[in-house]
């Protein structure tokens, strides 16, 4: 079953707007070969909300120098997670490609940093 027809429960609006989803500018990426799974380590700028670190399993479609510059979309109201020897503090957003693999979401013209998403 494809994930387009595996229909989660329904929510409220409440539930939704607990989410603070927002854009942010990717300042900073390393390459982060020694994670489990390749990954790129991302600082974000949230504007406001102020830098922010991240990991992201995003090396088949991304080079982290062409990764500067382009704003993403991110939770940013997850707890910390540790990832290896990474302090992830936002979850970065992405959409699965035909093979499974991360494809970034972030707005098609630019906008303020620290934007929520509504």
């Amino acid at each position: 079953m494809s994930d387009a027809k595996a229909a989660t429960p329904q929510i409220a609006w409440d539930d939704f707007a607990r989410v603070d989803i927002r854009v942010g500018t990717v300042v900073r990426a390393e390459p982060y070969p020694e994670a489990r799974v390749p990954a790129i380590k991302l600082w974000v700028d949230f504007g406001e909300l102020g830098e922010k670190r991240s990991s992201a399993q995003i090396t088949r479609h991304y080079d982290p120098a062409e990764l500067i510059g382009r704003q993403v979309l991110a939770v940013v109201n997850f707890p910390p997670r540790q990832i290896g020897k990474v302090r992830s503090e936002v979850l970065v957003l992405g959409l699965p490609d035909a093979a499974g693999e991360v494809v970034l979401i972030g707005p098609d013209r630019p906008v303020p940093d620290g934007g929520r998403l509504y």
